[in-house]
């Protein structure tokens, strides 16, 4: 005979629904041995209260708490909408930013082990710097030039080599569009489309690989804006719009001017104001070239969200009506950083890591992870 749980706490259940992103009235229509739970009409098994812990994914420990847990994130979340900071995100969210804290708390823990010096770049500069100062170090960090665009053929070869400039220099950059690997558990654009936590040893980008590449770009400079002010955040950037803050407007600023340099941009707008001939110049995206017409004065508000959203409506419809196809492990690179697995695989070597904590901090498992290691790693 099964186990029954005695004492359901109401409030735990709801709360868990709730933060959930589930209505009530839904999930109870969905779940109705639930809803008997909270009426005190049923007692769960076991095996049920967690089969529910699974659903609404919260651990089952927290079926046992007198109240729910406060959980707050450890950045500001910056929205274009609202002129306020929030640390009110989904689950989803939530859940993608404590995996990349665990990261980050173990790479720097492993690095101080391992006597690494500080990242003497991080939260160098500040508000009262002027964003022209900031590109011209971060441009001399990564060891680019100014027009180290043009030698590459296009802006996704382009994003590539800057993602791995950005990773020599010592900052952790992922991509991903889900949860881990769970793929019923897609991060909104809408809500996030990224996010950086900043500490000075192992700084961390997450960009929203479900956005358009097309956008990704200038959201991994905006982030890497960040770490030069040492401010960790989390945004939005609707229509590639900062939100009204000090902070996210300097980034952007930086973002701007990084990827298109506005004196040669200018000496170009004269010659031709062809969005696709000037993104080919800058090797930078249309919606990119737009939004820096915008900056400059150039283009009006009205016009660079028609823009903008006809670019990105053919991004979805093209993303729609397509397989959904790709190689697991080359996407693995991206999800978890060839820098990061790197660290991770010398510390299994050295006996500094146990391979279950390997699996968990790359989210690869067993075969897959080994796979990942031998196969795709170098």
């Amino acid at each position: 005979m099964s186990t029954r749980v005695e004492n359901i706490n109401k409030n735990i259940i709801e709360w868990a629904i709730v933060r959930n992103g589930n209505s009530l009235g839904d999930f109870y229509e969905q779940n109705p041995n639930v809803e008997s739970w909270v009426k005190g009409e049923k007692k769960p098994t076991v095996k049920q209260l967690e089969d529910f812990t699974h659903k609404v994914h919260v651990p089952f420990g927290y079926m046992f708490l007198e109240n729910p847990p406060i959980e707050n994130i450890p950045l500001p979340f910056f929205r274009t909408a609202n002129i306020n900071t929030s640390n009110k995100v989904s689950l989803n969210v939530f859940h993608t930013i404590q995996n990349i804290q665990d990261r980050q708390n173990w790479l720097t823990e492993y690095l101080n082990e391992l006597d690494f010096p500080n990242l003497d770049f991080v939260g160098k500069y500040n508000l009262s710097n002027n964003y022209k100062t900031i590109v011209n170090d971060i441009r001399n960090i990564l060891k680019l030039e100014l027009d180290w665009a043009s030698k590459h053929n296009t802006w996704e070869q382009a994003l590539d080599f800057l993602t791995n400039q950005i990773e020599e220099a010592g900052i952790i950059v992922t991509f991903n569009g889900i949860v881990g690997t769970n793929t019923r558990r897609v991060i909104d654009v809408n809500e996030c489309r990224g996010f950086v936590l900043v500490n000075n040893k192992a700084p961390f980008l997450f960009i929203n690989s479900a956005d358009a590449k097309a956008a990704q770009m200038f959201t991994l400079i905006h982030e890497l804006a960040h770490v030069w002010l040492g401010e960790s955040a989390g945004f939005d950037n609707q229509n590639l719009i900062p939100a009204n803050d000090p902070v996210e407007i300097l980034c952007d600023k930086v973002a701007a001017e990084f990827l298109v340099p506005e004196i040669i941009f200018m000496n170009k707008w004269e010659v031709t104001k062809d969005f696709k001939y000037l993104s080919r110049i800058f090797k930078v995206s249309q919606i990119v070239i737009a939004r820096r017409a915008l900056d400059l004065n150039l283009i009006t508000k009205t016009s660079f969200l028609e823009f903008y959203n006809k670019y990105m409506g053919d991004f979805k419809f093209k993303k729609d009506n397509q397989g959904s196809g790709g190689n697991f492990y080359a996407t693995a690179r991206k999800r978890v950083s060839l820098i990061f697995a790197s660290f991770v695989n010398n510390a299994v070597k050295e006996n500094r890591l146990l391979y279950r904590d390997a699996y968990k901090l790359t989210n690869l498992k067993g075969e897959t992870y080994n796979k990942f290691i031998t196969e795709y790693l170098y």
